[in-house]
């Protein structure tokens, strides 16, 4: 019938949208949700075809050859294959997961010219070596707080180490208040320039560690620029 026809053509381009993997397994479990508190109410069978919808940390939800929809653990979706045979590959967040990523997300504190620096900064890889980063940080210090905003490149050198050094570079913002004066405080916002080296360690999963030290160069509306001195060491996450 013409009606049953289109259905299946509707129900075969809907199928195209997903990644479908083959089980290898005796069967696959699938839970009511992405937990293992969950309950295991079916299953795929080896040489059976599963649809992958989406994904939710270490779980995946399917849908088998009969329409049924479940979740599945990372671990045994890793033990599928493709059309062609080939193993299908999760990203458990390793060490190749920390050369290779897109986006990485952290928080650091340490010393900028003295005063006490908190902050975070939201990176883009370009490729394995290159990103842009953003960061957004305050300071407190005896005579000054403040806060800056940057934008600069950097360079990651042996992105496939656990181990891997980086050289950056960028500009930005700084907002200055001085905290006690004799005379009524100037608030200033001057623009700053900074070149800097730093070193990323991978921990484990999708976190690692990164610490830097940078020289800035504050643009002051006076004859000298101030050089400020600043490190700092932090957590970030990889995704």
């Amino acid at each position: 019938m013409p009606t049953a026809r289109a259905a299946d053509d509707g129900a075969d381009r809907k199928r195209d949208k997903y990644l479908q993997l083959f089980v290898t397994l005796p069967y696959l479990e699938l839970r009511t949700g992405p937990g293992r508190g969950y309950p295991v109410t079916q299953v795929a069978a080896r040489d059976e075809s599963v649809d992958v919808l989406k994904r939710k940390t270490d779980w995946f939800k399917v849908r088998t050859e009969r329409g049924t929809e479940g979740w599945a653990r990372a671990t045994d979706m890793a033990r599928l294959q493709l059309a062609d045979g080939t193993p299908f590959k999760v990203d458990f967040g390793d060490l190749e997961g920390f050369a290779r990523h897109r986006w990485e997300l952290g928080i650091m504190a340490g010393d900028y010219g003295g005063a006490t620096l908190i902050g975070g900064h939201l990176a883009y890889s370009l490729n394995d070596s290159l990103k842009i980063d953003f960061a957004a940080s305050k300071f407190l210090g005896n005579a000054t707080n403040g806060q800056k905003f940057e934008l600069g490149l950097n360079h990651v050198f042996l992105p496939n180490r656990r181990w891997s050094p980086f050289f950056e570079l960028g500009t930005g913002i700084v907002e200055i208040q001085p905290r006690v004066t004799l005379v009524a405080p100037i608030d200033r916002t001057d623009q700053t320039a900074y070149v800097g080296a730093g070193m990323r360690f991978y921990i484990s999963r999708r976190f690692f560690l990164r610490g830097e030290y940078r020289w800035n160069t504050v643009f002051t509306s006076r004859d000298d620029n101030e050089e400020i001195k600043e490190w700092k060491l932090g957590l970030a996450a990889f995704f």
